[in-house]
């Protein structure tokens, strides 16, 4: 058998590279003019051919996290596909970014953050229609590997959508602190007074520990914010105060920025491929190429946007020296 011309490392240059256009086509264009260039076919054929897992991408992360240290932020994002009709793994999902329900594929993304990096270590794709699983199954999926791969995080956190019991529990199951959102129709019990929406109860600012129905105590806090929006932060650390709750709160927004690094800088929602597998492989190869620039971005201070634009910047430089398309002067 032949070797394969191309490799998933030529793959993951790729999409780090190119500014907008992730297609097979164009990264068999734009690949170096060597003896024997591979063709789009080949690019192609790689993502039919690598099994997709996210074993490749923990292997990269794990000398980049502290297991002991930082926080665990579990959220997911919908990779807008708005003119998929036959593309497998689309689905309708609600969207922050468009703030409505929209086609696109749903990545669930467990990554690791100390407030300076921000390391996604796991990940899955929606697609209950074939695995039969759900969102919090995919939840309980990622908890228990991190578990296996010997993660003791300071705290996991995570939106009021996977705030749901069996989720609390399974968090406590391994003896981990969490802290999330609580709707505000929550019931839970104060001073053993029954239960009660935590909106008609005096919970302050600074913590007020209540029972919640199925699993014990917790610590929850009122926060009002200047527009006079409320929310209610619940936690499994009953000695928390209102500083680390703040810290770790803000911890979890890295994870915001990650979907966003993921969509601008890698195309991670660009793949044009209608088969499951092959988009399973570009997502898994867009958070690997990420991987890359954040750890740069640890590393130098260079932000992810300089460090897109300074692969092109030479190619620029180096038209305006030589412009290929011009007009014959009229004055």
């Amino acid at each position: 058998m032949n070797p394969a011309k191309c490799t998933e490392y030529d793959y993951i240059n790729f999409v780090i590279a190119t500014p907008s256009a992730y297609s097979c086509t164009e990264a068999a264009r734009v690949h170096p003019p060597d003896d024997n260039p591979p063709a789009h076919d080949s690019l192609n054929r790689l993502l039919y051919r690598l099994p997709p897992d996210s074993e490749a991408l923990w292997r990269e992360a794990a000398p980049c996290v502290n297991k002991t240290q930082g926080v665990l932020v579990i959220d997911d994002s919908t990779l807008d596909k708005p003119y998929a009709q036959k593309m497998e793994l689309v689905t309708r999902h609600w969207s922050g970014k468009h703030k409505q329900v929209v086609s696109g594929i749903n990545l669930i993304t467990l990554m690791w953050t100390d407030g300076d990096s921000h390391i996604p270590c796991d990940y899955r794709l929606y697609n209950k229609a074939d695995d039969g699983l759900t969102k919090n199954d995919h939840f309980h999926a990622l908890i228990a590997t991190a578990d296996a791969r010997g993660f003791q995080p300071e705290c996991v956190v995570f939106d009021s959508w996977y705030s749901s019991l069996k989720n609390l529990k399974t968090i406590q199951k391994y003896q981990w602190h969490w802290l999330t959102r609580l709707k505000s129709n929550r019931q839970v019990n104060l001073n053993r007074q029954g239960n009660q929406p935590i909106s008609q109860l005096p919970i302050s600012n600074k913590g007020t520990i209540v029972h919640l129905k199925g699993y014990g105590l917790i610590k929850v806090f009122k926060i009002v914010s200047k527009n006079g929006d409320i929310e209610y932060w619940a936690t499994s650390d009953l000695s928390m105060n209102e500083l680390f709750r703040r810290k770790y709160a803000e911890l979890s927004w890295a994870i915001e920025q990650y979907h966003r690094g993921i969509k601008q800088f890698v195309g991670v929602e660009r793949c044009f491929a209608r088969k499951a597998v092959a988009q399973r492989n570009h997502i898994g190869l867009a958070l690997r190429a990420f991987l890359r620039i954040e750890r740069h971005r640890f590393l130098t201070g260079i932000s992810w946007f300089e460090a897109k634009v300074s692969i092109i910047r030479n190619a620029v430089r180096a038209y305006l020296a030589e412009p290929l398309y011009t007009l014959k002067p009229t004055a």
